[in-house]
C-alpha cells in the first residue's frame, strides 16, 4: 500500500523524531519534579539523605535522557535500527543507574534508602507521567 503524500509530493508521518523527543524531555521533567520532592521530603532527616535522594533520582532522570537521546538522537531510521537505538538506550538507561547508585551507596557512602527512594519515585514518575504526557500530546498514532 502506498504512503499518502501531501500536494508537494512529501510522505507524510504521524509521528516525527522532533514529537517524540519533546514527549522525552517532558517524562525527564517529571522524573526531576519527583526527585527535588523526595529530596525536600527526605531533608527532614539531614542534608546527607537529600543530597542522596537527589543522587538516586538523578541517576535515574539521566538515565532517562540518555536512553531518549540513544533513541531519538540518530534522525530517521529503518525499524530495525530505529528498534537497536531503543534497546542500546534502554542499557545505557540502566548502565548509568546501576553506576549512580553504586557511586551513592559505595563511593559516596551516602545513606542507601534515601537513594533508592529518590531513584523509585523518579522511576514511578516515569510510569505516572506517561499517561499525563500522552495525553498533552500532539502527536498520533495508529494504535
Amino acid at each position: 500500500m502506498p504512503k499518502p503524500a501531501d500536494f508537494a509530493g512529501n510522505v507524510r508521518v504521524l509521528n516525527s523524531v522532533n514529537a517524540g523527543w519533546r514527549l522525552a524531555l517532558r517524562v525527564v521533567a517529571y522524573q526531576a519534579i519527583a526527585t527535588l520532592a523526595t529530596a525536600a521530603a527526605c531533608y527532614i532527616s539531614g542534608p546527607r539523605a537529600a543530597l542522596a535522594a537527589l543522587a538516586g533520582g538523578g541517576a535515574m532522570a539521566l538515565g532517562s535522557l540518555l536512553a531518549a537521546w540513544g533513541a531519538f538522537g540518530g534522525g530517521v531510521a529503518g525499524a530495525g535500527v530505529a528498534l537497536g537505538r531503543l534497546l542500546l538506550g534502554t542499557a545505557v538507561k540502566w548502565l548509568v543507574v546501576i553506576v549512580g547508585l553504586y557511586l551513592a551507596m559505595a563511593v559516596w557512602k551516602l545513606p542507601a534508602v534515601p537513594v533508592l527512594a529518590g531513584a523509585a519515585m523518579a522511576a514511578a514518575a516515569f510510569v505516572v507521567s506517561m499517561r499525563f504526557v500522552a495525553q498533552r500530546s500532539t502527536t498520533r498514532t495508529n494504535a
